[in-house]
């Protein structure tokens, strides 16, 4: 068993090669091998968001507070609020962040392969953001 303490390990703030914007996350569970799940909390500001990204094993999204926006590249711009959840497929590129006013906080559950649980890619334009 591991146990993780809420207070034992701090936040992080994460490349500013992949997230654009004021973005803090809070790690929950990378699980030792054979597992392969890891899971985090993160807290986009608003105006925050990622770069566009595949997953190698696809990724879950709950959204926890706050509006957010999520796109899958050529398809539109949707808004996600709290209690909605979204399954992102292996190497579907897709980016995800707060609104322009409104922060939003989410749980992304992924599972690494070969120690790989994102490929990022380009940052997201503010007029792709702008939707």
């Amino acid at each position: 068993m591991i146990h993780h303490r809420a207070n034992a390990r701090p936040s992080v703030t994460p490349s500013a090669d992949y997230f654009t914007g004021d973005v803090l996350m809070d790690p929950i569970i990378e699980a030792p091998a054979p597992a392969r799940v890891k899971a985090i909390r993160v807290t986009f500001a608003p105006g925050a968001r990622t770069a566009w990204h595949t997953h190698p094993l696809g990724q879950t999204l709950h959204v926890l507070s706050g509006v957010g926006r999520f796109q899958t590249e050529g398809e539109a711009m949707v808004e996600i609020l709290p209690g909605d959840t979204i399954w992102i497929p292996p190497g579907e590129k897709h980016w995800h962040g707060a609104a322009p006013d409104t922060g939003m906080v989410h749980l992304a559950m992924q599972e690494a392969e070969n120690g790989v649980t994102a490929t990022w890619m380009e940052k997201v334009t503010d007029a792709q953001y702008g939707g």
